[in-house]
């Protein structure tokens, strides 16, 4: 039975490497006819790649008609798009083995930032074990928390069943109980307003493609999800500066905000194309050491 299983996900995932390998091969294509029409239009120099590419523009004389819009290269490594808005995403989050005491608060605390999570404690679980209980649950994203002496200091999000996976850094992580004025007792579990800021990237985008596939689409006109908590994703040089708040309308244009928590502010240096516990997975992006040699460029 089990075999059977790894055989079908093994299938499955080839399948779609090789659909999306098709998308991205017709994206690619699809980039050099846009450059090599915009350089005809404009009578500029072309680029030597395209330049030097005979086939290329062999094809252009023959299919001057095919345009790709730039909004559809955003959704050629879309792995949410079959079930987004139809099925509530259930999100696991758990924790490197043997956590501290203060991850564990941090786990509980990340845990209520998701209306529709449920927390696990990992115990002796291996990763690939952990892989297969969540995928045999049905489970659409896993959270994984990890720590160095006590202090959280990364995050792994892996979307089930074939990826991608970011991994992120952990930096200035405060738990609700340190926030100077903030909100104590029940946290609010009604589904969020998402706030991302200045993504403006295409690996931005694919960040926030990422993020907010984490929560279930708010609908304002039901009570269930409808509610008064703001989850805030704020970029800033690279760096994601992560805030919880709940909101009171003071008047019919303003309201005030009190942070809930935890704050945290994630790095992210990884995203790969499989699931957290495939290490031969294919690269999507990796910040290098010589990624950020320019100060003035960013990356999101």
């Amino acid at each position: 039975m089990i075999a059977s299983s790894s055989r079908k996900q093994a299938r499955q995932r080839r399948d779609y490497l090789y659909r999306r390998a098709l998308l991205l091969r017709d994206a690619e294509v699809a980039e050099k006819r846009a450059k090599l029409r915009a350089a005809l239009a404009s009578g500029k120099p072309l680029d030597p790649e395209i330049a030097n590419d005979k086939q290329l523009r062999q094809d252009y004389d023959y299919d001057v008609s095919r345009d790709v819009a730039g909004d559809d290269s955003l959704d050629i490594d879309d792995e949410y798009s079959e079930l987004s808005g139809v099925v509530d995403p259930r999100v696991l989050v758990t924790t490197s083995r043997d956590p501290s005491s203060r991850l564990m608060s941090f786990s509980k605390e990340i845990r209520l930032l998701f209306p529709t999570g449920i927390r696990l404690n990992r115990g002796n679980l291996v990763l690939p074990e952990l892989v297969r209980s969540a995928q045999s649950e049905r489970l659409s994203d896993v959270v994984l928390l990890h720590e160095h002496r006590g202090t959280p200091t990364a995050i792994t999000i892996s979307h089930f069943p074939h990826g991608p996976t970011l991994m992120a850094s952990l930096h200035n992580v405060v738990l609700r109980a340190d926030i100077p004025r903030s909100i104590k007792g029940t946290v609010s579990e009604s589904y969020p307003h998402l706030i991302f800021e200045d993504f403006s990237t295409p690996l931005g985008l694919r960040l926030v493609k990422i993020l907010k596939h984490l929560w279930p689409p708010r609908d304002a006109t039901a009570s269930k999800t409808a509610g008064n908590r703001v989850i805030t994703f704020l970029n800033q040089d690279d760096c994601i500066e992560v805030r919880h708040h709940v909101y009171v309308r003071t008047s019919y244009n303003s309201v005030e905000l009190s942070e809930v928590g935890p704050r945290f502010t994630m790095r992210p240096f990884s995203i790969t194309m499989g699931t957290l516990e495939n290490k031969d997975a294919d690269v999507e992006w990796h910040l290098t050491q010589y990624t950020r040699t320019s100060r003035k460029k960013n990356y999101f």
